[in-house]
């Protein structure tokens, strides 16, 4: 998939530890006196002036329970995950947002397609998508934020006989699109060329996040990113549920399953279970 230039993690070494501190719910200060170091060194760090050397990674690990020596590795810069490409995923532009969003296909040769999380500027998207003369199948939404479906709208009245398919919990972020939407699932699969998409529930990152699994490929949204996960801005689920779910439901997959995240580069399942610092070693043998 050579649409993707090496792209920064999503989450820098100060994200990663205001995610922990959040869903630990430690201030400054509480960090501060449980690791015995100094405020204006976590200031620093969270600042992204600084980073910490391993023994500070480490402490912070032990008390953030993050595993040490993948904190340890993300605070020196020494990972990245290594090349992903599938000639079924194709990336496409968000602006102005950040975020990834995805055209996938049923198989190598084409067929049928689905959009994953259409947003930012319409007329760009489209343009985009009109280019590859898709057969629109499916519009896959992963949760509810601006960035990742503002522009379903637009794609849906461009295809209008393309199935939305969202978790009704997020479903009202869609407008009147939440009445045509399918709901997601859990182990639902719907049909697309001679593969299927099963639906995944992983609240935590909102109370409806889901993510969507397309033979090999899986596309997380903002639930798992290449060396984190993402934040937690639900009312019913949490820190601890995404983490969960990521557990339960990604981390059980094959170890090369390919990750689409929503945020930054592609990865793969045993690359996370193996590395993300939000995990330990008990995770990784599954």
């Amino acid at each position: 998939m050579n649409e993707w230039p090496k792209i920064e993690l999503e989450d820098t070494v100060g994200d990663v530890l205001r995610k922990t501190m959040r869903g630990c719910r430690l201030d400054l200060q509480a960090l501060a006196k449980a690791t015995n170091i100094a405020t204006q060194s976590l200031e620093s760090w969270l600042a992204e002036r600084s980073v910490p050397n391993a023994d500070e990674a480490a402490v912070l690990a032990a008390a953030l329970g993050m595993e040490a020596r993948r904190f340890q590795r993300r605070a020196a810069g020494a990972w990245y995950p290594g090349e992903v490409e599938s000639p079924r995923a194709h990336r496409h532009p968000q602006l102005p947002h950040p975020s990834n969003g995805y055209v996938v296909y049923a198989s190598s040769e084409g067929g049928p397609a689905a959009v994953v999380d259409p947003a930012g500027d319409p007329e760009v998207l489209l343009a985009r998508l009109h280019e590859r003369r898709l057969d629109l199948a499916y519009i896959l939404i992963t949760h509810k934020h601006d960035d990742h479906c503002d522009a379903a709208d637009a794609v849906a009245a461009a295809y209008p006989d393309a199935r939305i398919v969202m978790h009704a919990v997020d479903a009202p972020a869609i407008g009147a699109l939440s009445k045509r939407a399918l709901p997601v699932r859990k182990g639902e699969r719907l049909p697309f060329g001679s593969t299927a998409i099963e639906s995944i529930p992983t609240p935590g990152h909102t109370d409806g996040s889901s993510c969507f699994l397309i033979g090999d490929l899986l596309f997380t949204g903002d639930t798992l990113f290449a060396g984190s996960v993402g934040g937690c801005f639900g009312d019913r689920f949490g820190y601890t549920d995404i983490l969960a779910s990521i557990r339960r439901e990604l981390f059980t997959l094959p170890a090369e399953t390919a990750v689409f995240p929503g945020h930054g580069p592609p990865t793969r399942i045993g690359w996370e279970r193996n590395e993300n610092p939000f995990f330990f070693e008990k995770d990784a043998a599954r």
